[in-house]
């Protein structure tokens, strides 16, 4: 296996949400990613569960009892050897642990930190509890996603805060902070809040809320589902189809083929007609199946694409033609990504069982066969 990461070593503390799909793409870049789950999650059953964790593909677990001294010693020696420690807990975690960032630098200078919260690590709301959707509701963009004020605002899964804001903020600042150790030979720690990450997501929205090209009023902007040219249409056989034809010749490429006269409509960005706009091409829309619209619109410059389910998107032409899924035993997962022309990436292996490989990791990263007994002997690990 291979990847731009290659030689990294990665010690990821098991949670869920961002830090895993942060870790899944480490190891899809050929960093020895090691997940470090509890005990007590180790051999419960769950194993068949597991197979469907797609975002724990890809490395090896071990198992320890992090209330027990033996167990914290052991993780510290793995964390001697490491080039980064990704972990997602609540601030103050790892520091009552014993395994904080001080603690772990004076034992590895050259160790990135990287730490993942939901509201950061300083603040009124550090310690509270939350999830994807309370992080979003504080950076402006649950607010501004949706069709209309008359409606509650639209819940776009957990794409935004936890994998947006989150993931790949926290693997931007691991990678910048691996340059820059290889500058100055020394790490640093690394603190995404997914407030924060999406926050910066929504700073081209910022900007144009501040000059006026954007509204407070849902559903009513370019962006938001407001204009007629830039919607999702269902068709005739109940399906979808999105069009996003933003500019001026993809927007009259878009009237020619539905037979719309340009000059029989106002301007484009007239926003008073919008409305009735996005009537009319809905009525339009209505009139053929999806695949009687794909036929006439795909493979134009009109910007359009069908809805697809997650049920058909492995099936699609463009996506099986560049590889855009993988069979990992038997279960079908996105590709790694990016993609790189000298090192590609590459899935490692499908999701593991929490605590599947403790002896071998250890004995791998340089316990012995006697110290691996005793720690079973103390319950550090199982």
């Amino acid at each position: 296996m291979s990847g731009p990461l290659t030689g990294y070593k990665v010690i990821e503390m098991a949670g869920i949400g961002p830090a895993p799909m942060c870790a899944m793409m480490l190891s899809d870049m050929g960093a020895e990613v090691i997940r470090v789950d509890r005990t007590q999650d180790a051999g419960l059953g769950i194993a068949m569960q597991s197979q469907f964790n797609f975002t724990n593909r890809g490395r090896r677990s071990v198992a320890l009892d992090l209330k027990n001294p033996e167990a914290v010693s052991t993780l510290l020696e793995l964390i001697d050897q490491a080039d980064v420690l990704l972990e997602g807990f609540r601030p103050g975690v790892m520091e009552r642990l014993g395994l904080g960032p001080e603690v772990c630098a004076k034992r590895n200078p050259k160790l990135v930190y990287a730490r993942i919260t939901g509201w950061g690590q300083q603040g009124p709301l550090a310690k509270s509890a939350g999830h994807d959707l309370n992080y979003i509701a504080l950076s402006g963009a649950l607010h501004a996603i949706g069709r209309s004020n008359d409606e509650p605002p639209a819940i776009p899964l957990n794409l935004v805060g936890d994998y947006g804001g989150g993931t790949m903020f926290v693997l931007t600042g691991i990678l910048a902070a691996l340059l820059e150790c290889g500058k100055s030979g020394t790490g640093q720690v690394v603190d995404a809040g997914m407030v924060d990450g999406a926050l910066a997501l929504m700073t081209p929205t910022y900007g144009m809320h501040a000059s006026g090209v954007v509204s407070d009023e849902r559903g009513s902007n370019i962006l938001d589902s407001g204009a007629h040219f830039y919607n999702t249409y269902e068709t005739k056989d109940g399906k979808y189809v999105s069009i996003g034809s933003i500019e001026t010749k993809f927007y009259t490429l878009l009237l020619n083929t539905l037979e719309i006269d340009p000059d029989s409509l106002p301007k484009q960005m007239d926003r008073e007609h919008w409305p009735a706009l996005k009537e009319k091409l809905k009525d339009i829309f209505l009139t053929k199946t999806r695949d009687q619209w794909c036929a006439l619109m795909e493979n134009t410059d009109i910007c359009f694409a069908p809805v697809l389910s997650m049920a058909e998107t492995p099936d699609y032409a463009h996506n099986k033609e560049r590889n855009a899924f993988i069979d990992v035993d038997g279960q079908m997962h996105p590709a790694p990504a990016p993609r790189f022309s000298k090192t590609p990436s590459s899935i490692k292996g499908a999701p593991c069982s929490p605590g599947e490989h403790t002896e071998a990791v250890l004995g791998d990263w340089g316990l012995s066969a006697e110290r691996l007994a005793e720690l079973k002997t103390e319950g550090a690990i199982k």
